[in-house]
């Protein structure tokens, strides 16, 4: 990790930079170790998961993680929840789950007058900061289509009426893996509104020996709170404050237009391999993620290992391949690898 002290003198050092951001994202840098280390007190190991859901967290998206059972997705969403001191709801989806079941319902109660009835809102679960959408794609469409609004637009609209949600408000949510029994696909507008889509891998050998003598025990630490919703709002200021080169603003757009099969500017990989590419919303996000990523570093800068880091869980769910890269074994992970390989050498020449 780099010293304190030089994150202070290169943030100085930047013209962009107030002594009020300097000291937020000093300020940051230091709670991010120390975030990490207090999930480790649950977590073994998934630091990269960590890291992109903080990513997201920063940059106001939501995020969608897919791993088989058991690898501690829930329980890395909840941890976070904890020591961010944010109000946390579970949603376990389920395939008789209805939209009212997450956003809340009228009920008929009695009111102060006798004899005297009418109908209430009840708030439903997802009324709070942090939402685990838990198998998210164990649930049909239509109930999936509950959180659409929600996610985009931090409300919730019941029989003409609108009720704001919460701020902060993120969408975590869990999948399984497609080809197992009891899932339904995600439309595709319901994957467009995940920022990130975070792949959750089995530990490595050490990590599975230590979850193996840590974690079945009769101890369970507590986990100490670090933050609030009001910080975590102040440090979403100063990341969309954090300035962009130029070259970095063309980048983005680049990758994103070189995804789609039917642009001028595809490469004839894609041309082969993709059905169809990333949106404008994928733009966005490739911005913002590497705003958030660069201040969790330390810098006031976007560099090009920012968009990088962030290129894959933000383009994997929006690159969909047709049945040849199926069968050739090409993924849209190692499509966008590709993209990137072509940006460098474009900007190495450049």
């Amino acid at each position: 990790m780099t010293d304190r002290s030089e994150i202070t003198k290169s943030l100085e050092t930047t013209p962009q930079a107030t002594h009020g951001d300097v000291a937020a994202i000093t300020e940051l840098r230091a709670l991010y170790g120390s975030l990490r280390l207090e999930i480790g007190k649950a977590i073994i190991g998934q630091s990269e998961v960590i890291e992109r859901l903080l990513i997201c967290i920063l940059a106001r998206g939501h995020a969608l993680l897919m791993g088989v059972p058991g690898l501690a997705k829930t329980t890395i969403i909840n941890s976070l929840s904890q020591v961010m001191s944010l109000e946390f709801s579970r949603i376990q989806f389920t395939p008789d789950l209805m939209p009212s079941d997450i956003t809340g319902t009228d009920i008929l109660q009695e009111t102060d007058q006798p004899g005297r009835r009418a109908f209430v809102f009840v708030k439903g679960p997802v009324f709070a900061n942090i939402i685990l959408a838990d198998e998210i794609n164990r649930t049909p469409p239509k109930t999936q289509a509950a959180l659409l609004e929600a996610m985009q637009e931090h409300r919730v609209t019941v029989a003409g009426r609108v009720f704001p949600l919460p701020s902060p408000f993120f969408v975590l949510a869990t999948q399984n893996p497609i080809e197992q029994e009891g899932t339904y696909s995600l439309p595709e507008a319901q994957l467009d509104r995940f920022m990130f889509f975070i792949h959750v891998n089995y530990p490595t050998l050490e990590e599975e020996r230590r979850i193996a003598r840590e974690t079945t025990g009769s101890t369970v630490q507590a986990l100490t709170k670090l933050m609030n919703g009001e910080e975590i709002l102040r440090f979403q200021e100063v990341v969309q404050r954090v300035p962009v080169p130029d070259h970095i603003y063309d980048l983005a757009v680049d990758l994103v237009r070189r995804s789609r099969p039917n642009s001028p500017d595809a490469s004839p990989s894609v041309k082969k391999w993709v059905t169809w590419g990333a949106g404008p919303r994928a733009v966005q996000y490739l911005i913002r993620g590497a705003k958030a990523r660069a201040v969790l570093q330390g810098s006031y800068l976007v560099r090009m290992e920012d968009l990088e880091a962030v290129a894959e869980p933000v383009l994997t769910h929006r690159i969909l391949t047709n049945f040849q890269a199926q069968a050739e074994g090409m993924t849209s992970t190692k499509i966008i690898q590709c993209l990137l390989e072509e940006a460098r050498g474009e900007a190495a020449r450049g």
